[in-house]
């Protein structure tokens, strides 16, 4: 799991963080628009209805391998019917759900849903806070991009400012100035692939083979360590 990420929404913060490449965002903080005092019955609340019922067992057969469906048909047959009550805690446990998953902490810990899942709960507290909820997820995501390509650029430069480094040293050091051009460029090619090999494991022309869909070479795919 990765640190935690918020969003905000009217002054409030809504905590989002990814499990398995997915952003879970948190229905206790989103309850707290309903409720703040009882976020716990504000989600039970919902999960009762007949349509978060249908809604949720939808995505798990769309989503979730192993999710229980003859659970999910009972569950669905009394849901509904006076006296039905259902907690995420039971609904996790009766059904191998994935889409909402409890995490424990005092701080930032609560019941979350995946995104898909969050975003129907949005629209049971009021069609607004839905609106403003994508709105701000969407920021969210297209900030994390925006950091991602400076990132992958940063890398990049790096990469090359260390290679020439390492040219330039082969150049001052390890080639004769009487050497031809074809001479020099066999040795630099020969130095070069000492270096991919102490550094990654593999040659130039071996990575090139195992990672033909890839443009560039293994510097640009290189992390900064």
């Amino acid at each position: 799991m990765t640190k935690n990420k918020k969003i905000k929404i009217k002054d409030k913060e809504i905590i989002v963080y990814s499990q398995n490449n997915e952003d879970y965002i948190s229905l206790t903080d989103m309850a707290r628009f309903k409720n703040a005092e009882t976020t716990g019955l504000v989600i039970s609340h919902w999960l009762s209805t007949r349509y978060t019922v249908e809604y949720m067992g939808l995505w798990e057969k769309m989503n979730n391998p192993i999710f229980n469906v003859t659970e999910f048909s009972n569950i669905k047959n009394e849901s509904g019917s006076n006296g039905f009550v259902l907690s995420s805690k039971q609904w996790v446990e009766k059904t191998n759900a994935v889409g909402i998953i409890s995490k424990p902490g005092r701080y930032g810990g609560g019941t979350f849903a995946h995104k898909d899942i969050a975003f129907e709960f949005g629209s049971w507290i009021s069609p607004e806070f839905k609106y403003y909820l994508i709105k701000e997820f969407q920021r969210l995501k297209e900030d994390e991009n925006e950091r991602l390509k400076l990132e992958w650029n940063l890398q990049r430069t790096l990469a090359k400012i260390n290679y020439q480094i390492q040219t330039d040293a082969i150049r001052e050091n390890l080639i004769p100035t009487e050497l031809s051009k074809q001479q020099i460029s066999y040795i630099y090619a020969n130095e070069a692939d000492m270096l991919n090999v102490a550094l990654f494991g593999k040659s130039a022309s071996e990575w090139k083979i195992a990672n033909p869909d890839k443009e560039g070479n293994m510097r640009d795919f290189a992390n900064l360590e």
